[in-house]
């Protein structure tokens, strides 16, 4: 008997939820595709991921994001090379690369001849980060919805300038990730990986550490059982603290402050 969707989501049997529609369910089902079939993306589903993705909320209508396309078989190999070397990049029919973009507002700004000096500061670049993620994620819902599998590539800032010059991004952009979209393999070894416990992450009306803490040792035993059905080892706490050791762990990204500046994006 297959596990509801609350019980696959949290890795626990005995999770439930009360309001579940098809929507919600899709959500839940969520999983990273790595291997795709090689069906095409068409145009059409292009198009939908796209409006999904513009209907997303964003910070006072700024729309400060863009989105480049990617199909052509060497371009997906050399995007890639750059993020990490992993292959799926290079085999997934699509490769959808999310730019935070605050260059559209400066060549508005130079049209009427008006200055958008906030632009420069942090909060805008923020904006442009977060705004790009909430319409990728829309993008991501929608994918699913329409049968198709994703998975979000954060590898594409290690060499932003050289992923900037193989786009021909303008100034005042940046990549913020990727995107790999295809028809799942069903032969892919794959499945719903468990998230923390609902009382690790949801606080009410004040935030308590240590009652949310106390939830973490039964979630690295839930997760240290999904990675074993796959061949691999380790517990959630091993993961983050391997993750955020330090600049060594970051694979470039330690410098991104310094790049941003480059690229136009000055985050002050």
């Amino acid at each position: 008997m297959s596990p509801t969707p609350a019980a696959a989501r949290y890795g626990d049997p005995d999770a439930r939820l009360d309001v579940l529609n098809d929507v919600v369910r899709v959500q839940l089902a969520h999983r990273s595709v790595r291997k795709f079939g090689p069906r095409e993306v068409s145009d059409a589903e292009l198009a939908a991921l796209i409006a999904a993705a513009q209907s997303a909320p964003t910070s006072s209508n700024l729309q400060p994001w863009s989105v480049v396309a990617v199909r052509d078989p060497q371009r997906r190999a050399r995007l890639a090379a750059l993020a990490a070397d992993q292959q799926f990049i290079a085999e997934a029919p699509l490769f959808l690369v999310w730019i935070a973009d605050l260059g559209r507002a400066r060549r508005l700004a130079a049209r009427a001849g008006a200055a958008v000096d906030a632009v420069d500061y942090l909060e805008t670049t923020l904006i442009g980060y977060i705004d790009t993620a909430l319409a990728a994620q829309n993008a991501v819902v929608a994918a699913a919805s329409l049968g198709l599998g994703t998975v979000f590539v954060g590898a594409i800032r290690n060499r932003p300038e050289e992923v900037a010059a193989e786009l021909q991004l303008p100034q005042h952009t940046t990549a913020a990730f990727g995107l790999a979209v295809g028809t799942p393999d069903p032969e892919e070894r794959a499945d719903v990986k468990p998230r923390l416990p609902q009382e690790a992450v949801l606080h009410v009306e004040q935030y308590d550490a240590d009652a949310a803490d106390g939830h973490i040792p039964v979630y690295d035993e839930r997760l240290t059982a999904y990675n074993a059905r796959f061949g691999l080892r380790g517990n959630w706490t091993d993961r983050v603290i391997a993750r955020l050791k330090g600049p060594e762990s970051m694979a470039g990204r330690d410098r991104l402050r310094e790049t941003l500046h480059r690229l136009g994006l000055p985050s002050r």
